[in-house]
């Protein structure tokens, strides 16, 4: 049996030694030894530090990269999947997802979780296990997800946790994952 890849998005800036590089780092690690192989935009920050966890631990590092951004590839990866216009790239992150993970992001992160929601809104993608890291999701994506239950819309698609160790627990139990 093939391991599942979790999509792991965030935020390109946090450098080695970080906070948010060092969480993503450590959520790698948890995500290889729980069985998980990840993907990621395969660039720097979260995305290295994902990868270089998963790395460390005998597991797959997808990187999905679009030349589009000028920015280098994480060195950690075994896999680069080059794309040539971010519509690719989005569609490449989300499609080897067998769940998603959104850490500390800027306008790119909101991106790429609020296709995955309205995907799975409109029924274009069959659900998947979503699950956000930290308070700011939680404060951006509340209002959003009132408004849903306001319009009678499937709610809770979006999982909000404070620590990676429950976000890997959730994977586990929504991918039914056996290590």
């Amino acid at each position: 049996m093939k391991n599942k890849t979790i999509t792991v998005f965030g935020s390109s800036m946090p450098k080695n030694g970080e906070p948010e590089y060092e969480e993503a780092y450590l959520l790698g690690k948890m995500l290889a030894k729980n069985g998980y192989n990840v993907c990621s935009g395969g660039s720097l920050g979260i995305m290295d530090a994902v990868s270089k966890g998963a790395v460390e631990e005998d597991k797959e590092a997808i990187g999905v990269t679009v030349a589009l951004f000028n920015s280098p590839s994480s060195r950690h990866l075994t896999r680069e999947i080059k794309c040539d216009t971010l519509f690719q790239r989005l569609d490449n992150l989300i499609s080897h997802g067998d769940g998603f993970i959104i850490l500390p992001g800027g306008t790119g992160t909101l991106l790429e979780v609020s296709l995955i929601w309205e995907l799975f809104n409109k029924e274009v993608l069959a659900e998947k296990p979503v699950a956000t890291l930290g308070s700011m999701w939680r404060r951006i994506l509340s209002p959003m997800e009132e408004r849903v239950k306001y319009e009678k819309r499937k709610n809770d698609l979006i999982q909000f946790f404070d620590d990676s160790k429950s976000i890997v627990e959730y994977l586990n139990v929504k991918l039914n994952n056996r290590v």
